[in-house]
């Protein structure tokens, strides 16, 4: 069973805002990133990071394609996923995490992220 988490709400952005970190005990999540409006021809892509506390550095675990158009993407990772780059990740996630949106220019694109979290 899952719950939901809000992560970035409907606005409009022209760079890359601060990463929304969740530290969580869970085993997957599934990050349903919902493009509603552009300027022009905005790019940004998703990056979900782990956190090593013993290092205090961050690590990737899964990044989504470059967005540009209104759409909407979701990036699933938990254990026995199908692993398909830029979509899924077969990988339990870190109990300390991150989101971050990394905007390619200044072009304005609003859009909402919400995460479904799972304990397995």
């Amino acid at each position: 069973m899952g719950y939901r988490r809000d992560l970035f709400p409907s606005q409009a952005r022209t760079a890359s805002p601060t990463p929304a970190e969740v530290t969580e005990d869970i085993t997957g999540a599934r990050i349903v990133i919902d493009v509603t409006a552009i300027t022009s021809t905005p790019s940004v892509t998703f990056n979900v990071e782990g956190h090593d506390g013993l290092s205090d550095k961050w690590f990737l675990v899964l990044a989504s394609a470059a967005i540009a158009t209104v759409s909407t993407t979701v990036l699933t990772i938990f254990p026995n996923a199908p692993v398909t780059a830029n979509v899924s990740a077969n990988n339990v996630i870190p109990g300390h995490w991150r989101l971050r949106p990394v905007h390619g220019n200044a072009n304005s694109i609003t859009y909402t992220v919400g995460a479904e979290l799972f304990k397995l």
